[in-house]
């Protein structure tokens, strides 16, 4: 019992020591200068940065105090952030934080809690309260980055550091399948790729004068009963490559009576790339593969509506569809403009090249 006490204690006070430090840090505060104008304008590229340097300390510190992995701490707060509701004008600012971790009052401060705004350690364990102190400034502070982040830390190891320890972990915070799936997903994004900057896109073809396409978003189907269209068809020769137009990982791959054979990819910011009417998939890719901006995921074909393996019943194109998850619900809405803007970028890139 005493030698349980004493590692307790050095944890703590290696704790309190990373919470100063990230506190104090430089990055820290020109990130905090930096986040109010970034995240207000949205069009700050040195901003950004700035935010996004200071987050990957914060995770790295909580890693080096908790044992969990900085990449784990990094794919809750983002998807946390993207399933997040945009204020209104009208709404009242929030405190800025780096962070977007929300815990509610209840699982924060104890659903039995007379005082629903509680900060005091001892009465939130009174009352099986989530909230703890990680800056070591004697309050559990939903607020607070640090509390935060440690708080869910000390939920996340009741149940173990594995990856599937920190499944369970997951579910039983969200108790819900979906939600546990995508920070899985975006774990594992981050654990491969290193770095939180996975924004990188690409058009799904490649970039010619070979296809055609316009907005065909809303338009009535012929086929399958009373539904729109949610995408964008792409027209191109049979057989042409189908690349990834993000960093991502394969959420679904196979047959689908009304896409034919499909692909979908599930980017960073809970984004679903759909990819329809296939003729065929690059064997290398399966189910929880990360793919890059611009590989080639399978060709253009004419495969659907109807059994597996109908061919031929439309021309030889793309589907491109992209659906936004918001937790509860997830939504279609039109590609097109991201569709150009795609393009353009890949017909600027390749214009400055031949300039060089």
């Amino acid at each position: 019992m005493l030698v349980l006490c004493k590692r307790k204690a050095k944890w703590r006070a290696l704790l309190c020591l990373s919470a100063a430090v990230m506190l104090c840090s430089p990055v820290q505060q020109a990130a905090a200068a930096a986040f109010a104008p970034a995240a207000q304008s949205g069009s700050s590229s040195a901003g950004k940065a700035d935010v996004a340097a200071a987050r990957m300390e914060l995770y790295e510190q909580m890693s080096a105090a908790t044992g969990i992995p900085w990449f784990r701490f990094a794919a809750i707060d983002q998807y946390e952030r993207t399933i997040a509701k945009k204020k209104s004008s009208t709404e009242a600012p929030v405190k800025s934080r780096l962070t977007g971790i929300q815990i509610p009052a209840p699982v924060w401060a104890g659903p039995l809690n007379p005082d629903q705004a509680d900060m005091s350690p001892d009465s939130i364990r009174f009352f099986g309260g989530m909230g703890h102190d990680g800056s070591g400034d004697g309050l559990a502070d939903p607020d607070n980055d640090a509390d935060l982040l440690y708080s869910m830390a000390r939920h996340l190891l009741k149940y173990g550091n594995s990856a599937s320890d920190f499944s369970i972990g997951i579910w039983e915070y969200y108790h819900n399948g979906r939600a546990a799936q995508r920070v899985g997903q975006f774990a594992k994004l981050y654990e491969h790729f290193g770095r939180l900057d996975l924004a990188g896109s690409a058009f799904p073809l490649p970039i010619g004068n070979s296809y055609s396409y316009r907005s065909t978003w809303g338009t009535g189907r012929s086929w399958g009963g009373a539904r729109i269209h949610e995408g964008t068809d792409l027209f191109a020769p049979h057989g042409m490559p189908v690349r990834s137009t993000c960093f991502g990982i394969v959420e679904t791959k196979g047959w689908n009576r009304y896409g034919g054979w499909r692909i979908g990819i599930r980017d960073i910011e809970n984004r679903y790339h759909y990819y329809a009417h296939l003729s065929g998939y690059d064997k290398s890719i399966g189910r929880g593969d990360i793919v890059t901006p611009g590989q080639t995921v399978g060709w253009v074909g004419s495969s659907g509506y109807g059994s597996p393996g109908t061919q031929g019943k439309f021309p030889p194109h793309l589907h491109y569809g992209i659906y936004r998850d918001r937790g509860i619900t997830e939504w279609a809405f039109d590609p097109y403009p991201l569709l150009k803007q795609w393009e353009n970028q890949e017909y600027r890139a390749r214009k400055n090249k031949k300039n060089k």
